[in-house]
């Protein structure tokens, strides 16, 4: 069991929260790796070893360090990057470039060549001027590189217009308009530098209804079909994205994996027979869902204000620095007091941040024992972009990551400096 309550203590992954905070000061990411695992397993179970022919990729801007990509190459799983970082952690990590695929919006040329020299195994090209960068770079270097298109398929979601990536009005993906997306797939079928894969989309995060992967997928095996038809082409790969919801709250619904890709799988292959075409490898792009439930976060109560009648305010160590998801699409959460796990809530509190900034709320109105400065609030679910999304503002520390195991834990990330956040910081001669 992940989560436990012993001695009126939270533990996590056979670990005392509350001796964690001790040891390792907070603000604290907390990574069960017996959670990450079970995630990565249960995609084992759903869907690699159940359908011939299929990838999960883990979409690693969800937490990415050499731990985590340490565990996902272990367990199994390929690797999605967005950037150049990402990729240098991965290469960091010895990951096997073939399993590595390079998605992004606005790759630079420098990014593209370290995916090209690293052989990474896929590059998802996201806009018509991105074809021509990676000929370039193919033609001085003397290689070849494998590409899919990702393709808005023009589906709307039911999640918040922030995390919706499959309209028309998209910053990704290449749209369905003939005149603009059948010239490039026509030049990257003819061109010697590209292998032509497939296609690729993305249409969201967060979401717990199957209706809108199933629309979405019906646009791309109809462009598989279209381009077999009007090109004489089989496509090889076809990357149904991510976007699984988690369980942030008690009223979040959260369905198991086979809800999503059962349905997908049956309706890809029976397309496949019905228009005699050779079913193309099927791969996912899971984040958040691997990690998010994996992961907690330990703050240490400062101040407390009462506004009697109105409201009253539990600060913490930290806030949007170390979990900006509550102040930038008003995301919701919920938490204990670590060190008082078995009592009973008697009061209502507000849970705010120190950053300067009025949407500093981590979780806002949750039933808590008596708060006191001091005590230790873990907010639940914050293995996804927590630490991911972190930031210097107000040039506070980026928290360390401590993995736990069995009651074992190791530190992954170090606790962030004031002089390593001032390190790349000059004085020019003329202000000495």
């Amino acid at each position: 069991m992940i989560k436990e309550v012993k001695n009126n203590h939270l533990f996590w992954d056979g670990c005392d929260t509350v001796e964690l905070a001790k040891t390792y000061g907070t603000p604290l990411y907390v990574i069960s790796e017996t959670a990450v695992v079970n995630e990565c397993q249960a995609f084992q179970q759903s869907f690699i070893q159940k359908y011939e022919n299929v990838r999960v990729a883990y979409a690693s801007k969800a937490f990415n360090t050499l731990a985590m990509l340490k565990i996902i190459e272990r367990e199994g799983l390929c690797l999605d990057v967005v950037s150049g970082g990402e990729l240098f952690t991965a290469i960091k990590a010895d990951f096997p470039a073939e399993h590595i695929e390079f998605n992004g919006n606005n790759k630079s040329i420098e990014e593209l060549e370290m995916a090209i020299d690293y052989g990474v195994g896929r590059i998802i090209v996201d806009g018509i001027q991105e074809i021509e960068l990676i000929r370039a770079i193919c033609r001085q270097k003397d290689t070849t590189a494998n590409i899919l298109f990702r393709i808005t398929p023009e589906v709307n979601v039911s999640t918040h217009e922030f995390i919706s990536t499959g309209q028309k009005d998209s910053k990704f993906g290449i749209p369905l308009d003939e005149e603009i997306l059948f010239p490039v797939i026509q030049q990257a079928i003819d061109a010697p530098e590209i292998n032509f894969y497939g296609i690729h989309f993305h249409i969201g995060s967060q979401l717990s209804d199957n209706s809108t992967h199933l629309a979405a997928a019906r646009v791309a095996l109809g462009l598989i079909l279209e381009i077999n038809q009007r090109f004489d082409y089989t496509v090889k790969e076809l990357n149904y994205g991510g976007g699984f919801g988690v369980t942030y709250t008690k009223d979040d619904i959260r369905q198991p994996y086979s809800y999503f890709l059962d349905p997908l799988m049956a309706l890809t292959e029976s397309f496949c027979r019905e228009h005699g075409l050779t079913r193309p490898a099927i791969v996912i792009e899971p984040g958040r869902s691997v990690v998010a439930e994996a992961g907690i976060s330990l703050h240490t109560i400062g101040a407390i204000k009462d506004l009697p009648g109105i409201r009253k305010y539990a600060s913490i160590d930290g806030g949007m620095t170390d979990n900006i998801r509550p102040g930038l699409y008003q995301a919701q959460y919920e938490g204990i007091l670590a060190n008082k796990a078995e009592e009973t809530a008697t009061e209502t509190v507000t849970i705010s941040g120190k950053a300067c900034e009025s949407t500093d709320i981590l979780v806002k109105d949750i039933q808590v024992p008596t708060i006191e400065s001091g005590d230790i609030f873990a907010t639940f679910a914050t293995g996804a972009y927590g630490y991911a999304m972190a930031s210097n503002y107000n040039k506070l520390p980026i928290p360390a990551v401590v993995l736990v195991k069995e009651g074992q834990a190791d530190v992954i990330v170090a606790r962030q400096s004031y002089e390593q956040i001032i390190q790349n910081e000059r004085i020019p001669d003329a202000l000495k």
